[in-house]
């Protein structure tokens, strides 16, 4: 594990006990019925983390989306991130990222058939998509990064622990990165370890089970990333799609990125070219007309002809709103997708689970086992 990945500011213990304190007080006003939590008679999977950012839930999402949507009507339902709308809105083949937020539309890019809908109450939400004619007969609404959102309770919880910063390591807010305490780990059904190296050795698999500490009725899962081919973001461009295989060793690649822990994919395209620039802005950062330009003066202080930028489809989303982007910049900026592989053959497995779940809650199944009790 990348021990440098975890920095702890401890000046600010103090901080984060207070913190911890208001965290913990909420998630007793739940445990203790005084807040109360919704359930649903539709399946609800949440897919969320306790740290801040970073840990694959867009991919993981799209995985489910994958696994579910030949058999079920799959619902998504986010908070739309920085998005400039207010209240549900239902994402539709014109809808912006900014009217959605940049992974709900990237979503919905990537998946046209299915459901994208935001509204940062989630019950709200839910209960929206359960009313609207359009949305009636869906069988499955996932929910992107609710984990902490305790108004709903899901019929299947799933956390996700980045590897480069376990959970056991970290600390609250702000000294660490940590939403709540570890502990809240014990409401998840399924604990998923991201960003894994694909070639982990038997004795780390070993050692992060026994360090996560998860209680009998949890299963744990691995997963790392698999990236896709270098695909041009502008339809109209000349240039076609390549495996990351095909970059020249002399090539230069600048890598822009507006995500939480670009360090991950750096290391990785390290493997693949020996020149990267990063140019590095915050999460879900909403690129300017000054960003385009230093985005320009830097691809142009890149020396040679030979010479890329490299995004990630959550940051595409958000540069695809400049349609008079410079044409140079146009014909070399590609987007790398990333898909989500799991490790030690868990896949078949972790599949099975999430079916049989949707199966056995989706609303047509529980009417039937109503009918058959009268």
């Amino acid at each position: 594990m990348e021990e440098n990945f975890i920095k702890i500011q401890k000046s600010l213990y103090p901080l984060s006990f207070l913190y911890g304190l208001g965290v913990c007080l909420r998630n007793k006003m739940f445990d203790w019925g005084i807040l109360h939590s919704r359930s649903y008679d539709i399946p609800v999977i949440s897919i969320g983390n306790i740290t801040v950012g970073g840990t694959g839930k867009t991919p993981h999402t799209e995985y489910l989306i994958k696994l579910l949507k030949k058999e079920f009507k799959v619902a998504v339902l986010s908070r739309g991130y920085k998005r400039k709308s207010k209240g549900f809105v239902m994402a539709t083949a014109t809808s912006s990222a900014k009217e959605i937020g940049d992974e709900p539309y990237q979503i919905k890019q990537k998946f046209p058939e299915i459901t994208v809908s935001v509204d940062k109450n989630r019950c709200h939400g839910i209960e929206t998509l359960c009313e609207e004619k359009k949305t009636s007969e869906m069988n499955v609404i996932l929910l992107d990064d609710a984990y902490q959102h305790r108004y709903v309770n899901p019929g299947m919880n799933i956390l996700l622990v980045d590897f480069n910063r376990l959970i056991c390591d970290d600390a609250l807010l702000p000294a660490g990165r940590l939403r709540e305490s570890s502990s809240g780990k014990h409401r998840a059904n399924i604990v998923i370890v991201t960003k894994c190296p694909r070639l982990m050795k038997p004795m780390d698999f070993r050692i992060i089970t026994k360090r996560l500490d998860l209680y009998p009725y949890q299963q744990l899962y691995f997963t790392s990333y698999k990236y896709g081919n270098l695909t041009p973001i502008f339809s109209g461009s000349s240039i076609r799609k390549k495996t990351l295989a095909q970059i020249e060793k002399d090539e230069k690649i600048l890598l822009l990125t507006g995500i939480a822990s670009p360090k991950q994919l750096l290391q990785d395209l390290e493997r693949y070219a020996s020149c990267i620039t990063p140019l590095t802005f915050a999460d879900h950062h909403d690129f300017t007309e000054n960003d385009i330009k230093t985005l320009k003066e830097t691809f142009d202080n890149l020396s040679g002809d030979k010479k890329i930028i490299i995004t990630t489809e959550k940051d595409a989303a958000r540069l695809s709103q400049f349609t008079n982007l410079d044409e140079t910049l146009q014909r070399n900026i590609y987007v790398l997708p990333i898909e989500v592989r799991f490790l030690l053959n868990q896949e078949e497995i972790f599949n099975q689970n999430i079916i049989e779940y949707v199966r056995k809650n989706k609303r047509d199944s529980k009417l039937s086992e109503r009918e058959d009790a009268y």
